[in-house]
């Protein structure tokens, strides 16, 4: 059968484009076709400056909107990080497989660590090494196919690179997996900047909208949404992608097309109410689980710790083989 792996980071709160772009799919899709493993990524969040409440705090809101959203931990396991010592300690033998030249090609390294740069900021190494850690995360699983957005890809195939090097030098030990990624609305953007994905941690929030937002607050980000000089309303990524971004995003709602909503659209104040009403829709009974879910504090305590309970179980194995096959004497 299928093994699925994918996981999300708790350096912010949930937004409409972490559903649309992953959530969503692993709930209806991934959970009912596979093995499938949901984890939140919390070790990830490490890698820059961070308050270690917030930090806890997010994951667990992180776990609770996982289930909110509708992974069924009799389906599918869900599971924190951290849980889980698999992860850390196949990501040491993993960084004795990668090379140095490897991990500073990492785009996402050479943006972040820039930013840092520019604020002033120290670079952590694990910001450097994190993308081993999430091969370690793939790979202790046996994981088959990893569903990421476009900005996770490289990751991935980094992680390929190291199970086929791993393989060669030390014997077959682990599967080399694949990267999927959704067809619609896989990269949502930020309604006040188009040209940036939709993510958890931008400072004002204006463009983002997060999975526990109240109606009216979506509302006003949406019809606030940047659009374009004009007044036509055309599906455009190019020359329109305010416009298009709106479009991807009712398409991605209501299972229409984002060309084909633009012809039945007049006017940009049309096409930002139907899009406002569809995501509000969309997210009303995410929030209302939610509400529920986190009255209810022992009941998501009891899925993470059975999750991480079968987590280990399924990647002790593995990283012990790991462990033998690199030279590292058994323990008792």
């Amino acid at each position: 059968m299928t093994r699925i792996f994918s996981g999300l980071k708790p350096t912010g709160h949930l937004t409409l484009g972490n559903y649309l772009g992953a959530l969503r799919r692993w709930v209806e899709v991934d959970q009912h076709r596979a093995e499938a493993l949901f984890c939140v990524v919390d070790l990830h969040a490490l890698t820059v400056e961070h308050d270690p409440a917030r930090v806890r705090r997010l994951s667990r809101q992180a776990a609770t909107l996982m289930l909110a959203a509708g992974l069924d931990p009799e389906r599918c396991t869900v599971f924190v990080q951290s849980h889980v010592d698999e992860h850390a300690r196949l990501s040491y033998l993993l960084e004795c497989t990668a090379t140095d030249g490897e991990l500073r090609r990492m785009i996402q390294y050479k943006e972040k660590g820039t930013r840092a740069r520019e604020a002033g900021e120290g670079v952590r190494l694990s910001l450097l090494t994190y993308p081993v850690l999430m091969a370690a995360d793939i790979l202790a699983h046996g994981a088959d196919e990893v569903p990421v957005g476009e900005d996770q890809t490289q990751h991935v195939e980094l992680t390929r690179d190291l199970a086929v090097r791993f393989n060669q030098r030390y014997g077959q030990t682990f599967t080399v997996p694949r990267a999927t990624r959704p067809q619609v609305a896989a990269r949502v953007m930020d309604l006040q900047d188009p040209g940036s994905k939709m993510g958890k941690s931008h400072e004002s929030g204006a463009g983002i909208v997060y999975l526990l937002d109240e109606a009216d607050q979506v509302r006003k980000k949406i019809m606030r949404a940047v659009t374009d000089s004009g007044r036509e309303v055309r599906y455009d990524r190019e020359s329109s992608p305010g416009v298009a971004n709106l479009l991807e995003i009712l398409a991605a709602c209501t299972g229409g097309n984002p060309g084909e909503l633009a012809a039945v659209h007049q006017s940009y104040g049309s096409l930002k109410r139907d899009t406002a009403d569809a995501v509000v829709e969309l997210l009303r009974p995410v929030r209302e689980r939610h509400a529920e879910l986190a009255k209810d504090s022992g009941y998501v305590e009891e899925v993470l710790s059975a999750g991480a309970e079968r987590a280990r179980a399924a990647a002790r194995p593995r990283v012990d083989a790991a462990y033998a096959a690199i030279g590292l004497l058994p323990g008792r």
